[in-house]
């Protein structure tokens, strides 16, 4: 079964889909499935943006709605998890997932399902300490504070990861595991990202909870986007028990945009006797119904129980009698029911309505799933809850925010004692921040640009690569040294219309790979060298881009 993995995917679906139909019919392949790992940007209409975390330059429409009107279909299953740039009044009318357009599924805050055997798991947003303990109390319309907080991942929804017992294919976060930097060629990293140097030695950078699950789930594989560069890792676990050691097969890849690496194939075997169609975990429906009343839609901190003869329960594992009583009340079938359902208007090109108010809406997906396992609805009990709360409603004037990292805040105390999270102050500049860093006039000159690189068409030129060499499994034991790390082969280029591609190709390619990374092209965008236009910075930036980063002088360098 042949996989598609996308970075972050900030709204270009019609993009990311040409794409895979441009390697189908180049490579002769059928793509089954489709993983995006956040930043989704599922945008209906004018509401919606007006939810999503970003600077107002940046809230364009893109294509999702098309899909979401039925004007579109997405031609392969699309399955996401959520970033912390999304249209977050549509993801939480899903809690525990559901389909957001036809053909197109989101894990929920946190979720498993199955798709022909294969079992993939995900969990939704960022990390930020201050917010990690709190239960989901945010709803439209959002104020400055809870349009950033929503997005944050809480331990309730690790705490239900944790339980899980049986083994995980393919796991998705937007955010790393911290720590994973170690365990690929991570010169490499900081030869594109130099500003992240600081928190690779200190080992700050990446997500703490992530760590843990990965620690526990040892996934095959894990995806993650966020950072917006492609790496690549292997980590060997330590044997747990009697058992085997398992190796996790971790891979971060870039924003859909020209040249950058943003998608990639990987080969997972199916298993013989599974069905053809997206099915619910028994597992994991299993866990959902033990925890349900562990949940909280109020702002008040909250740690899971331990075993420290505090709580009465602790485990909430699942047994065999608790799955086959989920699989029961869903009247023993598995299979995801096609039940979407368009819960608010769609956008018209022709009938804009600019000044529309975000609402809160409840999702009838969400309502006959809690109803068949008898689980709360979060975003009906929080809207009920806070009815009257006298909340400031976006529009209102907004505080200059920062959020360009995963990293949280020292303000508060976090429950993990090594979490430096707080000590963050790298600076992303290829990140889309909440803070505006730009002069307005900047600001313009770049939207036109963007919107030049929309305009991009089906038929433009694609450069292929020779396929990912994965480093050698590194001990679940952090290196002292980064020069013990594996060497990642540099990958090669080549321009599929030219004969001289087709020979580098001839000589990179081996026939026995099974993953192949393809780039997106356009002779359109920016200054037909293959690198973006970097934007005119206030004075307190201007260090920071004073040097032609390293990327960008091999980026020209190929285009000649």
């Amino acid at each position: 079964m042949k996989i598609a993995v996308e970075g972050c995917c900030h709204g270009e679906l019609d993009k990311i889909y040409e794409t895979i139909a441009y390697m189908e019919k180049k490579e002769g392949v059928k793509v089954d499935l489709l993983l995006c790992c956040g930043d989704f940007q599922a945008v209906r209409n004018e509401e919606d943006m007006k939810c999503m975390a970003v600077p107002a330059k940046y809230r364009t429409m893109q294509t999702f709605y098309k899909y979401y009107s039925g004007e579109k279909k997405a031609p392969v299953l699309t399955i996401f998890i959520g970033g912390n740039h999304e249209a977050s009044n549509h993801l939480q009318e899903l809690p525990y997932g559901g389909w957001v357009a036809p053909n197109i599924y989101f894990l929920g805050y946190a979720g498993i399902v199955r798709y022909k055997g294969i079992r993939i798991g995900g969990l939704s947003g960022i990390f930020k300490s201050r917010d990690y303990r709190k239960g989901h109390h945010e709803f439209p319309p959002y104020n400055p504070d809870t349009l950033r907080s929503v997005y944050h991942i809480r331990n309730m929804e690790v705490f239900k990861l944790k339980q899980v017992q049986m083994p995980v294919d393919i796991f998705m976060s937007h955010d790393w595991p911290r720590g994973i930097y170690h365990y690929g060629t991570t010169e490499e990293l900081l030869r594109k990202k130099k500003f992240l140097r600081q928190e690779v030695e200190t080992n700050t950078l990446g997500s703490p909870p992530a760590e843990e699950l990965l620690a526990h789930l040892q996934p095959n594989y894990w995806f993650s986007a966020h950072l917006h560069v492609k790496f690549a890792a292997v980590m060997q676990h330590l044997p747990k028990g009697k058992a085997s050691p398992r190796v996790t097969k971790f891979l971060s890849l870039d924003k859909c945009l020209p040249y950058r690496e943003f998608l990639q194939i990987v080969d997972v075997p199916e298993r013989l006797g599974s069905s053809d169609g997206l099915e619910y975990d028994p597992e994991w429906l299993a866990i959902l119904k033990a925890t349900n009343s562990l949940q909280r839609t109020t702002p008040v901190l909250w740690n899971p129980p331990e075993n420290n003869g505090l709580h009465e329960r602790w485990d909430f594992s699942a047994s065999e009698a608790a799955m086959m009583e989920a699989v029961k009340d869903l009247n023993g079938e598995l299979a995801i029911p096609d039940n979407f359902t368009r819960t608010v208007r769609s956008y018209d090109p022709n009938r804009p309505q600019p000044h529309a108010n975000p609402r809160c809406h409840t999702n009838p997906q969400t309502t006959e799933l809690c109803a068949l396992l008898g689980l709360t609805d979060l975003c009906a009990k929080a809207a009920h809850l806070s009815e009257g709360s006298g909340r400031a409603a976006p529009g209102e004037e907004e505080e200059e925010w920062e959020d360009g990292q995963s990293m949280g805040s020292a303000d508060e105390q976090s429950e993990y004692p090594s979490d430096t999270s707080g000590m963050s102050r790298s600076f992303n500049p290829d990140e889309i921040t909440i803070e505006d860093e730009w002069d307005e006039e900047a600001g313009e000159q770049e939207m036109q640009e963007l919107e030049v690189i929309s305009e991009v068409k089906a038929a433009v030129a694609f450069q292929t690569h020779r396929p990912m060499v994965l480093p050698k499994p590194i001990s679940d034991v952090s290196p002292s040294h980064l020069s013990h790390l594996s060497e990642l082969a540099p990958t090669a280029h080549s321009t599929p219309t030219t004969a001289q591609s087709q020979q580098r190709n001839d000589e990179v390619e081996d026939p026995a790979s099974v993953t192949r990374i393809l780039k997106r092209n356009s002779d359109e965008a920016g200054d037909g060298s293959g690198r973006g236009v970097t934007p005119r910075l206030k004075r307190r930036n201007q260090v920071i881009y004073s040097a032609v980063d390293d990327e960008d002088e091999e980026a020209g360098a190929l285009q000649l």
